[in-house]
């Protein structure tokens, strides 16, 4: 009927407007393209979509903090260790499953060839090779920073400074005026060369939100805050109000999003040198993870879904869709977390404690760059004609999990990470400057995976967690003293007196 219609519509309609922002976007940018616009133009198309990603940084890191210190602190301490373990194994099989994925369709597709490599026209950039131990040493440095305010805006990393240089001399025959003479007449010139360059490990540090430490620090808060009666609500309700009022804050500025979207879009498309033949060249790798993400996407999460909640998967997924556009139109998954939570509260209705515990955590949840990880790591070893055998494919798919446990939740992480996990089986680090040209597109589509990865977490944790769920969330934070006797925030205590069978008192 008309009134189901409205509601409908009603609903969907951020939906629509973002759908249209982002294939205006498009459009737009392949018409301006062929114009070739000057460098302030372009600027100028891109600045709508700058601001948009600005406010949504500038409000998204207290807006993680609140609502994770609520989602632990709410959790009875006893009953998060189960949910969290059955989180944490969540997230590892699945990145797993991503794994395996990524494994078998890159070595059955093959995307990689040296003809790829040497008839490249993608201009080559300057990449420092990185070594694993320190990417996994400096993984632990992050989630334990030692000044929490610098972890807001910058992170540790591992760097290589020459410390000392030692040169040798030595004679070549020469011309010049500065020869000198020898026994024989002949003249030579002494030169110097390097024989040994130094160096040695220096911490530094480079700009970014430091996810890990803060949300470390964040559960750790939330944990022992659980613990401390009383005392604790009036802490939950602080963090409750901020939550409530960056949520609503966020929500304002969501609405700006097929404009900036379309803006980001658009911008990026006319920047871009040689995209056609590029896209041409690289196809084959485009393909490959384009086929493993809808692959994962629409099978293997329906199936595990359906296993686990045993309700419609397709419904629950088409719940996410202005998730999933913003998501993929920013290759930012926490650029469209406030979308996400006001999805799973308002539509598909998951427990408030799960989804303000599992969702801000999502940084360790990336199934799309696991798959994107192993598919560039195999694709690189490919064009240069490396062998891989079992090890070597075991020591890929070992380190590419537990690399895309420590990738970042902003754009293009993923191929800092390409560059560590080259050196596990002496890839030339260079080649990943190939993977630059079509990242802008590739990061797009990995990201969506990597938010559905936490949205069907949280039904599935939920699902087997209805036994420590029961309790309802008003009894879990009202604190009990001894016997029956209830302290509430004011102070006073209520006492229940049980019936007295004798007196019927």
């Amino acid at each position: 009927n008309r009134s189901t219609c409205r509601r409908w519509m009603s609903d969907n309609l951020f939906l629509f407007c973002t759908l249209f922002g982002v294939i205006a976007g498009i459009i737009l940018g392949f018409v301006v393209r062929p114009l070739n616009p000057s460098q302030d133009v372009v600027v100028l198309i891109s600045y709508p979509g700058e601001l948009f990603m600005r406010v949504l940084k500038l409000m998204i890191l207290p807006f993680v903090i609140s609502c994770l210190i609520m989602g632990t602190a709410t959790l009875n301490i006893s009953k998060n260790g189960k949910i969290a373990m059955r989180t944490m194994t969540y997230f590892i099989t699945t990145s797993v499953l991503n794994v395996i994925l990524g494994i078998i369709l890159v070595m059955s597709i093959h995307p990689g060839s040296p003809h790829v490599k040497y008839n490249s026209t993608v201009q080559s950039q300057d990449v420092k090779s990185i070594r694993p131990l320190d990417g996994f040493l400096d993984m632990g440095r992050n989630l334990v920073p030692d000044n929490l305010f610098q972890a807001a805006f910058e992170q540790t990393f591992t760097e290589y400074v020459p410390v000392s240089i030692k040169y040798e001399s030595y004679e070549t025959g020469s011309n010049n005026n500065n020869n000198i003479n020898n026994n024989n007449g002949n003249k030579t010139s002494t030169n110097l060369g390097v024989i040994q360059k130094a160096t040695k490990r220096q911490l530094q540090f480079r700009d970014g939100t430091n996810t890990l430490g803060i949300i470390f620090f964040c559960l750790i808060f939330g944990s022992v805050l659980g613990t401390l009666g009383p005392h604790k609500i009036v802490v939950i309700n602080f963090f409750n109000v901020i939550y409530e009022v960056l949520l609503k804050m966020l929500m304002g500025a969501i609405w700006f999003t097929p404009v900036g979207v379309g803006s980001v879009i658009c911008g990026k498309i006319i920047s871009l040198g040689q995209l056609a033949h590029t896209l041409t060249q690289l196809s084959w790798f485009i393909i490959t993870v384009a086929i493993g993400i809808i692959i994962y996407q629409f099978i293997i999460l329906q199936i595990i879904y359906y296993i686990f909640v045993r309700k419609n998967p397709l419904k629950y997924y088409m719940s996410f869709g202005p998730s999933i556009i913003t998501a993929f139109a920013t290759a930012s998954k926490s650029a469209a977390m406030p979308i996400t939570f006001r999805v799973m509260d308002d539509k598909v209705k998951v427990d408030k404690r799960i989804t303000r515990f599992i969702l801000p955590i999502g940084t360790i949840n990336m199934d799309g760059t696991a798959l994107f990880l192993t598919v560039s790591v195999i694709f690189i070893a490919q064009m240069n004609n490396i062998y891989l055998g079992m090890g070597e494919i075991m020591t890929i798919g070992l380190s590419c999990t537990a690399a895309s446990m420590s990738s970042a939740t902003v754009p293009s992480a993923a191929l800092v990470l390409v560059l560590m996990l080259c050196s596990t089986i002496n890839a030339p680090a260079e080649d990943v400057s190939l993977l630059f040209a079509v990242d802008w597109f590739v990061d797009r589509l990995r990201t969506t995976n990597n938010l559905l990865g936490d949205c069907y977490a949280c039904a599935v944790v939920e699902s087997l967690s209805k036994k420590e769920l029961a309790v309802p969330l008003e009894e879990e934070t009202t604190p009990h003293a001894n016997g029956n006797a209830s302290i509430v925030s004011n102070g006073t205590c209520i006492i229940e007196i049980g019936k007295n069978e004798n007196t019927s008192i």
